[in-house]
């Protein structure tokens, strides 16, 4: 017999080693070494979330009930998945290129990135999937108290309700842990995703287990169970076993429509989708699932009522059988298959349901109330995820008080259809937006409302009954008395089961007003130019988009993107895009190719719409462009190729201009840095031979008697001597190491070691400028193998630069330690002015100076020498702009030293 505690303690267990699984997958992911997680299996299994408690349970109750009706369950993805795959390969395509994170998201992109679309698909999703998450919580529940009942172990059958509070809670936790972690780009969940596929993997062998002990333990074999379902087929001739064409037919369609369309399932077949390639195995390859998890449904069903007494629940059939068997361990076996399905959906559709909740509503609302945020300090990303984390709660406390307004009754189990229907009103808008080019924003908008105004007329208010919305009267005569408005009996079609009737006038009625507006409405430039990108995605890896920006400082773009897609990544991204535009070092130009490209790269953190709106607000408003709209009028395949290969050569052309112009520059600036040099090493030579020599002179020809006058004369010709030898030194260092002849010394030393010994070294010009530095020296605790000499030479000279050049009143220095993909990197940034943009190429160069000469000493070969020792240790020193301060990164690979260098 088994007890509560053993019933908790293996819930725990498992749900434990979800944990594990999930942040090891996390873990592997942070280190790139996610193949495995990539992989199609992972992939495949990962759209196991279709089949939920109410298909691992209620497909057996369904079969009870309704004989071979229940296939129509499987059947709809199947066709989706082999028929329909083309669409599915589009479908992904478009929402790679586009960063779509939710299929409120996709709509809202296509249609001009309207956010009022992505409010009403979100509105949809929420209240058609909110009973759904109830109806998990009611199979977990209802699980608990079959384990209860009949037990002589001293516990009592637990309080439904408080059980459901507790699973709720449990799994907003897991959700939130780990899925909403960090603010992925790509919105990929790599460890939630990897749970999944662990749930699908037990779920399914769950269900293979207590089939094969009912058809061979408990039934007899294959051929007796042949012929119990042939005797319960023939015991109802014309009944639940007759399969029907109308209700076949249109249970099909909205179970393939509900697998697209489902939020959940949008979340793992897009936007969790790693390639085209996965897809192309899951084609197969999920079919197969859904086949083995629909193998034994009959037989459990037919045994279940042939065997258990009479009043027992079909859809607990799955467990109360090994139980009535006194099979405790399979009955075990059983409960984690449905509570992996339970949890498995409401972890991936709170995911959902929450990051098109915070994108399309709490974000656009957050940011008209504070539209400075764009670009003012603060962190948009904490605000992103307390939002996400927020909405995961409140989807769930949705959920669970749906549940306790029902009562947790079998009013729940007719719910999935009834969800399937309401979320399948977003059909035909994705696939308008798809397939037609000329599918307006307006046409989308009025199909929705219309398709879900007649689903929550036909059949969402008529399933709460007479203590609902409708009564009695209005549910037999229709409003007012005219027949033809009864919810059931639409325009006086009658005979039709309630989901095929309100299925059949919800798609008809919205497809009508979609296509009707459409035709009627004309779409906007940037419809048209999304349109144009939607529909042939599969033709154009890129198309340019965007439009006439006014100017707009990149400095503020990086400080909107850094917040939102992170530091590291937003740098990355200027950085690799000024290098694209042959500015590497500076920041990129705000030309519409790379506005465009940003904003589609925000988009995978804050949604399309969202992406738009802090764009534009930076941007002061954005229109679209003459050549936007000829590309999009254009509509022959040759004039879309040959306008890009223009583009293209015009693009080239543009660069590699850019390119010479600045090499130009760079060589007049340098020429003039040599004049400069000659002058300036001839000053720095001949002052300090003038004093050695004058006052050696004075001490040759016995012009001093006064032994301490002679002994400060001593002095100055040491000190200028020592002054002599630095620059020599110097002179000598930067030749050495720009002919590779350098003897590198490697070691093994603690980076803050390293930073100590250069703070030390510049202790008194810290101390003489006033200069306060900030370091964590808990992120500081690393080991370096490499010269580490050398490296503090490095770090010496940055911090006697920040000291002698920084002009803010109160100096600050801020050291910042971080790794990276095996990469070391340090960042030093002060709190001055920075350096000028039309400067920035030339501070590495030998005897660059940017003040004036005498007011620091030195012949500018600092930053030089830093160079050059970076690149003999196989690193590399950068100017960062866009940091409001002179800002440098010193970058260091962490595996091992180099062998440049070395004699």
């Amino acid at each position: 017999m088994l007890s509560f505690n053993t019933l908790v303690a293996v819930c725990l267990l498992y749900v434990m080693v979800l944990f594990l699984v999930a942040f090891a997958a996390d873990r592997s992911a942070a280190r790139n070494k996610n193949r495995f997680l990539s992989s199609p299996l992972i992939y495949t299994l990962s759209l196991s979330v279709y089949c939920t408690a109410w298909t691992f349970y209620g497909a057996v109750g369904y079969a009870a009930r309704s004989g071979l009706e229940f296939v129509t369950i499987y059947l709809g993805p199947t066709l989706v998945m082999i028929g329909w795959w083309w669409f599915l390969r589009k479908l992904v395509r478009v929402g790679r290129a586009q960063r779509v994170t939710s299929i409120a998201d996709l709509l809202s992109s296509r249609y001009g990135k309207s956010n009022l679309l992505g409010v009403i698909v979100t509105l949809i999703a929420v209240i058609g999937t909110t009973p759904y998450i109830a109806l998990q919580l009611q199979s977990v529940t209802l699980a608990f108290s079959v384990f209860a009942r009949d037990r002589s172990a001293g516990w009592n059958v637990p309080d439904m309700d408080a059980t459901a509070l507790w699973v709720a809670g449990g799994l907003a936790l897991f959700t939130i842990l780990f899925g909403t972690r960090n603010l992925d780009v790509n919105e990929r969940h790599h460890g939630v995703v990897t749970a999944i596929a662990v749930e699908a993997v037990v779920k399914l062998v769950a269900l293979l287990a207590v089939g094969v002990f009912v058809v061979w333990g408990v039934g007899g074999g294959p051929v007796n169970i042949a012929l119990a379902v042939d005797e319960a087929m023939q015991a109802t001739p014309g009944g639940a076993w007759t399969i029907t064409g109308g209700r076949w037919v249109g249970l099909t369609f909205l179970s393939a429509a509900a697998f697209l369309t489902l939020p959940r399932m949008f979340h793992v077949l897009v936007v969790e989708n790693p390639g085209e390639r996965q897809l192309a195995v899951a084609s197969w390859a999920f079919p197969t699932y859904l086949f083995l998890m629909s193998l034994f449904v009959v037989p459990i069903a037919v045994v279940g009522l042939g065997t258990l007494p009479a009043g027992e629940n079909p859809d607990l059939f799955v467990l109360t059988i090994p139980l009535h068997f006194d099979r405790d361990g399979l009955a075990m076996l059983s409960f984690l298959g449905g509570f992996s399905s339970a949890t498995s959906m409401v972890i991936v559709a709170s995911i959902a349901l929450a990051t098109m909740v915070s994108n399309h509503i709490i974000m656009p609302i957050w940011l008209s109330i504070r539209p400075e945020e764009a670009t003012v300090s603060g962190d948009v990303r904490q605000v992103l995820l307390a939002a996400r984390r927020l909405s995961i709660i409140g989807v769930l406390v949705l959920g669970y008080l749906y549940f306790r307004m029902s009562g947790g009754g079998t009013a729940l189990a007719a719910i999935g259809m009834i969800s399937f229907t309401g979320v399948a009103q977003v059909l035909p808008a994705m696939a308008g937006g798809l397939l037609w080019r000329g599918a307006s924003r307006n046409g989308a908008a009025a199909g929705l409302v219309t398709g879900f105004a007649v689903w929550a007329y036909t059949l969402f208010l008529p399933s709460f009954g007479e203590a609902g919305l409708m009564s009695a009267t209005l549910l037999a005569e229709g409003p007012l008395g005219i027949a033809l408005l009864k919810p059931q009996a639409l325009f006086g079609v009658t005979g039709l089961d309630p989901v095929v009737h309100a299925v059949f006038w919800s798609m008809i009625l919205n497809s009508f007003a979609f296509i009707g507006v459409s035709l009627v409405s004309f779409p906007g430039p940037l419809e048209r130019l999304q349109g144009a990108q939607f529909v042939n995605v599969l033709d154009h890896t890129h198309q340019t988009q965007g439009g006439v920006f006014p100017a707009a400082a990149a400095e503020d773009l990086l400080v909107m993107a850094q917040r939102t897609m992170g530091a590291d990544a937003a740098q990355s991204l200027f950085q690799t895009q000024a290098s694209a535009q042959g500015k590497e070092g500076y920041l990129p130009d705000t030309t519409p190719d790379f506005i465009a490209l940003l904003e589609r790269e925000l988009s995978g953190s804050v949604g399309a719409a969202t992406a738009h709106a802090m764009i534009a607000q930076i941007m002061g408003g954005a229109t679209v462009s003459v050549d936007d709209l000829m590309a999009v009028a254009d509509e022959t395949q040759q004039m879309l190729v040959y306008s890009s290969q223009l583009e293209a050569k015009q693009s080239e052309l543009t660069t590699t201009a850019r390119q010479l112009s600045a090499a130009n520059e760079k060589l007049t600036q340098l020429s003039i840095q040599k004049d400069a040099f000659l002058s300036q090493i001839s000053h720095e030579l001949r002052t300090p031979m003038t004093s050695i020599r004058a006052f050696s002179e004075i001490l040759r020809d016995g012009g001093v008697t006064d032994a301490e006058a002679a002994g400060r004369h001593a002095s100055i010709i040491h000190d200028e001597a020592l002054r002599l030898t630095r620059l020599l030194d110097d002179l000598l260092d930067l030749s050495v190491l720009e002919h590779g002849q350098v003897q590198l010394n490697p070691q093994r030393e603690v980076l803050s070691k390293v930073l100590d010994r250069a703070v030390a070294a510049t202790q008194s010009l810290i101390v003489a400028e006033d200069l306060r530095i900030h370091r964590d020296h808990a992120r500081e605790q690393i080991i370096v193998a490499t010269d580490t000499d050398r490296l503090a030479q490095v770090f010496i000279n940055l911090i006697a630069n920040a000291a002698k050049y920084g002009d803010a009143k109160y100096k600050r220095l801020t050291i910042r330690v971080s790794v990276r993909d095996s990469v070391l990197r340090l960042d030093f940034v002060d709190n001055g002015s920075g350096i000028p943009t039309e400067s920035q190429a030339m501070i590495f160069e030998k005897f660059s100076r940017l003040t004036d000469n005498a007011a620091a000493g030195g012949a500018g070969l600092g930053l030089a020498i830093c160079r050059e020792v970076m690149d003999r240790l196989g690193g590399a020193i950068t100017y960062l702009p866009g940091q409001r301060g002179a800002a440098f990164r010193v970058t260091l690979p962490l595996e091992k030293i180099p062998h440049r260098g070395l004699n």
